[in-house]
């Protein structure tokens, strides 16, 4: 037998334990659920058809038709005065005949076997009736224990899916395909259901983003916005902590992965701008600058995922779960939401961690110094650079005004974007095919919206949101969801992933809210921004902890103490003073 592979490395496929733990974990949930979970009440369950009920509408019981509007009472007929015929005398009253007897006789009997037959044609029909909603009700029972038993089937692959997002035996985007592949091939769903996740227009918004990211790589339009700030800034340490700040600020709209902007063009520049001062891990200078600058840029990073739909790939994963509830999160409403809670915060925590963490050198001129020469090095703009900054401006205006003014949404947009960019040379074919990073989003976003978006129309999420609210009650919504969304943002301390997190308990947590008396606008908000405030507090929480905590500037101990502190703040932030502006927006 020959070797399947000729370099003779062994084994390429999953990694077998952590394969193992997610298979065991998917199949005990697959079998065993449906045997311990009974399904429950239909005032607390009513499967699919209950899911797809609009708000406002009466849910109607399995097999129960719709009242019908009251009949209009029917006028009653005028009827005009007769004279009453005098009494004829007794004697002369004419007795009938036998003739006129045999007929009265014949037209009684008539009338009973007539009057007989309707009340037995009326009781069939009623009995018909009667058959024919026991036959609806006991069909509508059977779907709705179908559904129980699809949904907690469903809910297996899910979290299985999410395990193996977390484990990670295959990269993310080939545990999701999997994840996929099982609703289909185990009956779940139908394979038209199993793949709609892939043709939601807002992940396609996230997809062109890419794109975008890649032209400002390509083009070196990001290292220069960077070191422009730089040389804005960067006389003073802390300035230099703003600079970074204005960057992630200009870059977040178009470079949707936060591991991109941070780890691929903030990292490189903020590491080579500490080594320049003489900080460096290895030689325990870490704290002269490289240690504060590692905290600050990630923090800083966090904070811009939160103001942008188009900031981090989860995202719009997010906005699509809100949308199952009938919430509609536009690019400009997630905006302006977030707007002054987040410069706030990109004003607040680069001097949070200065005075907490403050580095040895504080006046850094040769930044200024080294910005101005990388600049000259890199020469004027070119053309390609130019043409990036007239279609970034260009769709970023339709971002904000597109849908109103024009009625073209942001995906259009997005797309209209993309042709340009294309027609103009700055990215080609080849660069679109190349952006591995996109396509590995369209994957995993599709499969995890597609079976956290069936577990609400099968009715497990309400049923779900039900339960909790119940347990909830007597609260006032302000406090309610407050206990919910810190115990959503505190959840992360168990997860490796933003995606995972929001994945596994947005929609359950949004749910609940909105049972509990929460504006639904609100609280899907403040759960999309909490979805990437919560990674501040581990180094593994997501896509750049691990990158910016590897340069080794930071230890482990003071990481997870400055995240902690620093989640207290931004909780503090978005719930003040986001609080206070959102109810200028009117949203509470």
């Amino acid at each position: 037998m020959s070797n399947p592979d000729p370099k003779g490395r062994g084994w390429q496929g999953a990694k077998p334990m952590q394969l193992l733990v997610t298979l065991a974990v998917g199949c005990l949930l697959y079998f065993g659920l449906p045997k311990i979970a009974r399904i429950p009440d239909a005032k607390l369950f009513a499967g699919a058809a209950a899911a797809k009920a609009k708000p406002g509408d009466k849910a109607a019981k399995p097999g129960e038709k719709a009242a019908k509007p009251a009949d209009k009472p029917k006028p009653v007929e005028a009827r005009t005065a007769e004279p009453k015929a005098e009494p004829k005398p007794a004697a002369a009253a004419k007795k009938p005949s036998a003739r006129e007897l045999e007929v009265q006789r014949i037209e009684a009997e008539a009338k009973l076997k007539f009057e007989a037959a309707a009340k037995a044609k009326a009781d069939a029909e009623a009995k018909v009736k009667a058959e024919a909603d026991a036959k609806a009700k006991a069909e509508a029972e059977k779907v709705r224990q179908a559904d129980w038993i699809r949904g907690l089937h469903l809910f297996a692959i899910f979290v299985a899916t999410i395990l193996g997002i977390i484990l990670r035996p295959l990269p993310m985007g080939a545990v999701a395909m999997v994840g996929v592949g099982l609703t289909a091939i185990t009956g779940t769903l139908p394979i038209g259901d199993s793949l709609s996740g892939f043709a939601e227009k807002t992940l396609w918004l996230i997809i062109v983003a890419f794109m975008f990211a890649r032209g400002f790589i390509k083009t070196g339009l990001g290292t220069r916005i960077a070191y422009f700030f730089m040389r804005l800034l960067g006389k003073r340490t802390l300035g230099l902590a703003y600079g970074f700040a204005a960057t992630e600020f200009v870059l977040a709209p178009v470079v949707p992965s936060n591991t991109a902007r941070t780890a691929g063009i903030i990292m490189p520049i903020m590491r080579s701008l500490a080594r320049a001062y003489g900080s460096n891990p290895e030689d325990g200078t870490a704290r002269k600058i490289g240690a504060y600058l590692t905290m600050t840029c990630f923090n800083l990073d966090l904070i811009v995922s939160a103001m942008f739909l188009t900031a981090m790939a989860a995202n719009p994963m997010t906005q699509k779960f809100a949308a199952d509830f009938g919430i509609n999160i536009t690019w400009n409403s997630w905006f302006v939401a977030a707007i002054v809670p987040g410069l706030v915060g990109l004003l607040v925590i680069p001097f949070f961690f200065y005075k907490l963490y403050k580095p040895e050198i504080t006046e850094t001129p040769e930044a200024v110094e080294m910005a101005t020469a990388k600049l000259k090095e890199m020469g004027r703009p070119s053309m390609a650079e130019w043409l990036m900054v007239a279609v970034f401006g260009f769709v970023l205006v339709l971002w904000v005004i597109g849908e109103k003014t024009f009625g073209i949404d942001g995906t259009t947009a997005a797309l209209l974007g993309l042709a340009l960019l294309l027609l103009t040379g700055v990215l080609t074919w080849k660069d679109v095919l190349e952006e591995h990073n996109a396509w590995d989003v369209l994957i995993w976003t599709g499969g995890l919206i597609m079976m956290a978006g069936f577990l609400n129309k099968l009715g497990m999420i309400p049923w779900f949101s039900k339960v909790v609210g119940a347990s909830m009650a007597g609260h006032s919504w302000q406090f309610g969801f407050l206990v919910l969304a810190v115990t959503y943002f505190y959840a992360h301390y168990f997860f490796a992933s933003m995606t995972a997190h929001a994945g596994a308990m947005y929609a359950a947590f949004l749910g609940v809210a909105i049972t509990l008396g929460a504006p639904p606008m609100l609280a899907a908000l403040v759960l999309c921004f909490f979805s990437n405030l919560h990674a501040s507090m581990t180094h593994y929480g997501t896509g750049p902890a691990p990158a910016m905590f590897g340069l080794g500037y930071v230890p482990i101990g003071t990481w997870w103490r400055l995240g902690f502190m620093v989640s207290v703040v931004n909780i503090l932030i978005w719930v003040v003073v986001g609080g206070a502006w959102w109810k200028v927006l009117h949203l509470w």
